[in-house]
């Protein structure tokens, strides 16, 4: 939706509609949605008996085949609509990428850390949980948010491809920093967690792999087959609303297989999401504020801050999973996190927008669908 947001229009509308009235039903009450998926998927997982036996039966480097499926639909029609030939304009930008690897990788895991042991003292293996979160830096629903927000499709691609990187290179040694490096430093418990770097290259391969070739190709083949005028204005509407469909498949999935550890368990849920909600808030604002400082354009902007604000709940799931059990608060801990994640980061593209009209009124990376809003 970053260009033109009329690829998902509803037909008839003009162009000088608000932009709420040109989006689809789908787009329009995203938020609807989301909640009656997340409500959908804990009423699954309790009125089925061994529902979530027979959704883990079969698993996609640690993560449930469902879950796996609905990561690829919905991350496939975000890839394709990147313009990959535009691509060097962004990673010259070195103001953005130097930006963007000092907010993941320095300042997202150390304000987790903080916060996991400002407002989690004394609940050891939650806090342990949301430092595995604050590690695992997003590489899939934030191209959902972005394109949302209207943020600069190539930019996003490219961020995303350095996390990826990183989260390779670098995640098992951050894990050995931040659970039992830095805490004997501060006098602080220690924790010892060993990371394979197999599991954590498996994810990265496939949930952003896959998807990426086949985004590439389709993008490639359809521009070459009938060009970009077409691709853009007829193959993209119809494969769009293919994500936020994997966007809720996903969801609904993920609270069926851990329904039952957050509904029995409210008082702890409400503990965990106290630091992810100060975590989301503080990263989007101050990454927000920082690309305004930079003059990085709103486009740019909005893409910095969403790529500084997520997290790879999946590969941190899947983490605490294959390192302290299926049943432990480590894995309760990084469940919760999509639970606060999803709401939380569809309103923030909701700020997002309204900062467009308000703080850049004569920026062109602004569409005009979203300076008409009334």
């Amino acid at each position: 939706m970053s260009d033109t947001v009329g690829e998902t229009a509803r037909p008839g509308t003009g162009l000088d509609a608000p932009v709420l009235q040109r989006l689809s039903t789908l787009d329009r009450f995203l938020p609807v949605w989301i909640i009656a998926a997340m409500a959908a998927g804990l009423l699954l997982g309790r009125l089925i008996p061994g529902l979530d036996d027979a959704l883990d039966a079969v698993e996609v480097g640690d993560v449930s085949l469902p879950i796996a499926i609905g990561l690829l639909l919905m991350m496939y029609p975000v890839l394709a609509k990147v313009r990959y030939s535009e691509l060097d304009r962004v990673t010259g930008d070195r103001t953005l990428l130097v930006a963007s690897l000092v907010l993941n990788w320095l300042i997202g895991p150390a304000l987790m850390f903080a916060l996991a042991w400002l407002l989690l003292p004394d609940l050891p293996e939650y806090r342990t949980g949301l430092i595995i979160v604050g590690l695992a830096r997003c590489i899939a629903m934030v191209l959902i948010w972005n394109d949302l927000s209207c943020g600069d499709r190539e930019a996003a691609a490219v961020l995303v491809a350095i996390n990826s990187v990183f989260q390779i290179l670098a995640f098992a040694a951050l894990g050995w920093f931040y659970l039992h490096v830095l805490p004997g430093w501060l006098g602080l418990s220690t924790t010892s967690a060993g990371f394979s770097v197999w599991a954590i290259v498996l994810s990265v391969l496939v949930f952003l792999g896959i998807p990426l070739v086949a985004g590439f190709l389709t993008r490639t083949l359809g521009e070459r087959a009938r060009g970009r005028d077409h691709y853009e204005s007829r193959v993209l509407p119809r494969i769009g609303p293919i994500a936020l469909y994997g966007l809720l498949f996903t969801i609904v999935m993920l609270f069926a297989l851990q329904g039952d550890a957050i509904t029995s368990q409210p008082w702890d849920v409400a503990r965990i999401a106290l630091p992810l909600l100060a975590y989301f808030t503080l990263m989007f604002g101050g990454s927000f504020l920082l690309g305004m400082r930079l003059r990085l354009g709103y486009a740019k902007t909005t893409t910095l801050a969403f790529t500084a604000a997520g997290n790879n709940f999946e590969l941190a799931i899947a983490v605490a999973i294959g390192t302290f059990g299926v049943t432990s608060g480590q894995a309760l801990a990084g469940v919760v996190g999509p639970l606060i994640e999803v709401p939380v980061l569809v309103a923030l593209v909701y700020v997002a927008l309204g900062a467009a009209r308000r703080y850049f009124p004569g920026d062109p990376t602004v569409p005009d669908a979203v300076r008409s809003t009334r």
